[in-house]
């Protein structure tokens, strides 16, 4: 069973004081925000009807309307941190929801805004975005002109923002489902003993050497999001709808065009993705027969895909320990950087370090403009875990340059490349752990895990982005998500993916259910793209240095994402960084069975 939270000290708790000192404090600014509101955000409402008589006027607009989302976005973040603390407690729920109420009440009253920047002329809008006090929006301009064709009238809008609020009740359901209200059973290892099992120790337990007991965890778990099949498949049906609304409503040829054209991504990224990897999965069937070999398995199954290869080492670490890894790692990306990234992970408390009774599971880096960059972590020492540290760190860094470096409104760096800069750190940790192993049997180990990661990152979420987009063309053909269909498209990906030396059983038909993924907005294949441009960088930066690299990472949103990491080095158009990705795979796999023979 989890701890509470009130049982660990508060050098393990991200430092949300030096946010908002107190809850009071944050009530105060609420009460001071949410009274503004309730007039109607009337100095906003003032520049309505008359952003096209000059450059002054539309950088007043402008100005007024990003120093209210600052506002906002700063009360936000303070709001769902403590929420995610204890995703059961009332009274940070409470504080979240009101929040978001006052977001959406905020969208609403400023919806008018891009319609009616749309409505200037095109020569006049031309004119004013030459003009030297426009120039620090000049981008944010542009980019919205990009959208002119999909962007709706003053009311159109409005109604549109005024049903964002009902559209995230899918993903805000299943989190309070999956977190909260889902209880597993205890299980049982191969003496016998009664283990509580959860969402934090799960990963931990597929890693365990006792295959009775990574069986029992592995059913249990499925079996446990099976039995409520029909209800979130009609979570994400939900979702998927709200994503076919907004295609449709804008315009849009897909979904997916939807998704990716606001930050002027290709879909053939997308596309090409997934059909790189499906020409190559060769190389994933070869990864499971090793794995299935060096076993000594006669039937391989899904929960033998995690524990390690490597019996004789079972690395731990303290979370200290995991600091110090992280930190060092990263050597090659300077002195500076290093600095900040100790201060802030050992002294300035980031990080929120350890499963808790009511905790939000997995891991993510969040914060704002005006905080720290928080890291959500449910630490159990595995390697893993060091690796994790590492990913977040890498997300947290990047959004401090870009915040340090970059204005409010630019400083946002696109997703598409935000899990460059976390898979990144995550290479340079591999190749530090790697070069400070002892043994063989480290080494094997490190490697071992290094290829899993890739498996994980890369091909893994590869397979979850061609079933987010199947399911989503589903639905833009009017074919109902029934848990039927959706159990048999995931299975058939799993059948192609992994290949005939790997058994799948019932309950790897249920594994979407708990993908948390599916309910964000075509997020999972950026792994995978996040990892290739990661492992082309990492290269580059080892054989030049790493000056180009470290203004990519403060590049915020200055850019399109595709011309943020062309000038770091990395063309996404071209099929460079996958075939990279793809060799080094390779070559990491025949290094491993070279030593494991």
């Amino acid at each position: 069973m989890s701890r509470q939270r009130s049982e660990y000290p508060k050098e393990a708790m991200w430092d949300l004081e030096d946010f908002f000192e107190t809850q009071d404090d944050w009530e105060s600014q609420f009460t001071e925000l949410f009274n503004v509101a309730k007039e109607g955000w009337n100095k906003l409402m003032l520049f309505k009807g008359k952003a096209a008589v000059d450059a002054k006027t539309i950088k007043e607009l402008l100005t007024t309307y990003f120093e209210a989302s600052r506002d906002l976005e700063k009360l936000y973040t303070y709001a769902h941190l403590r929420h995610d603390e204890n995703v059961g407690e009332d009274f940070f729920k409470n504080s979240f929801e009101k929040t978001l109420a006052l977001a959406y009440q905020f969208n609403q009253m400023s919806s008018w805004i891009e319609p009616e920047i749309l409505k200037i002329d095109e020569n006049l809008f031309k004119k004013y975005i030459t003009d030297p006090l426009l120039q620090p929006y000049k981008f944010f301009l542009e980019r919205l002109y990009r959208q002119k064709e999909h962007v709706l009238s003053d009311e159109q809008e409005k109604i549109i923002s005024m049903a964002a609020r009902t559209q995230r009740t899918p993903r805000g359901a299943f989190s309070a489902f999956s977190n909260v209200d889902l209880q597993f059973p205890k299980i049982k290892n191969s003496k016998g003993e009664e283990l509580q099992l959860t969402q934090g120790s799960y990963q931990v337990l597929m890693k365990s050497s006792d295959r009775t007991l990574r069986e029992n965890a592995f059913k249990t778990l499925h079996s446990s999001f099976g039995s409520f099949e029909n209800t979130i498949c009609e979570l994400i049906s939900g979702q998927v709808q709200n994503h076919v609304f907004t295609q449709k409503v804008r315009g849009y040829k897909s979904c997916l065009e939807a998704s990716l054209k606001p930050h002027n991504i290709p879909t053939d990224v997308y596309l090409s993705l997934i059909e790189t990897v499906r020409n190559n999965l060769d190389v994933l069937h070869h990864y499971v027969g090793v794995r299935k070999k060096v076993m000594g398995l006669e039937t391989l199954k899904f929960w033998d895909m995690s524990v390690p290869l490597v019996s004789k080492c079972n690395m731990k670490f303290s979370y200290e320990e995991a600091c110090d890894i992280v930190i060092n790692s990263v050597a090659p990306l300077g002195d500076e950087y290093q600095r900040i990234l100790k201060k802030g992970i050992k002294e300035d408390r980031w990080v929120d370090v350890y499963e808790s009774k009511g905790k939000r599971t997995g891991a993510y880096s969040s914060g704002c403009y005006d905080s720290m960059p928080y890291i959500l972590m449910n630490f159990q020492g595995t390697l893993q875990d060091v690796l994790t540290l590492s990913h977040e760190a890498g997300h947290s860094m990047n959004s401090l340059l870009s915040n340090r470096d970059q204005v409010y409104h630019e400083a946002q760096y696109p997703i598409f490349i935000a899990e460059v800069a976390s898979t990144f750190n995550e290479q340079l940790t591999y190749e530090y752990l790697l070069e400070k192993a002892e043994t063989k049997e480290e080494k094997l180990y490190i490697l071992n895990q290094q290829i899993d990661g890739m498996r994980a990152t890369f091909f893994r979420q590869a397979m979850f982005a061609e079933f987010e987009l199947k399911i989503h063309q589903f639905a833009e053909n009017d074919i109902p998500l029934t848990p039927a269909l959706l159990k048999e498209e995931y299975r058939k990906l799993n059948l192609d993916y992994f290949g005939s030396n790997l058994v799948i059983d019932e309950e790897v038909n249920w594994e979407f259910l708990r993908v948390p993924h599916f309910y964000y907005n075509f997020y999972v294949y950026q792994y995978a793209t996040g990892i290739a441009a990661a492992v082309t960088l990492v290269d580059k930066v080892k054989q030049t240095n790493n000056k180009s690299y470290l203004e990519f990472l403060a590049s915020g949103g200055s850019d399109y994402p595709i011309n943020i990491l062309k000038k770091a080095g990395v063309d996404m158009c071209s099929q460079e960084a996958v075939e990279t990705l793809l060799k080094t795979f390779r070559s990491l796999m025949e290094k491993f069975e070279k030593e494991i023979v």
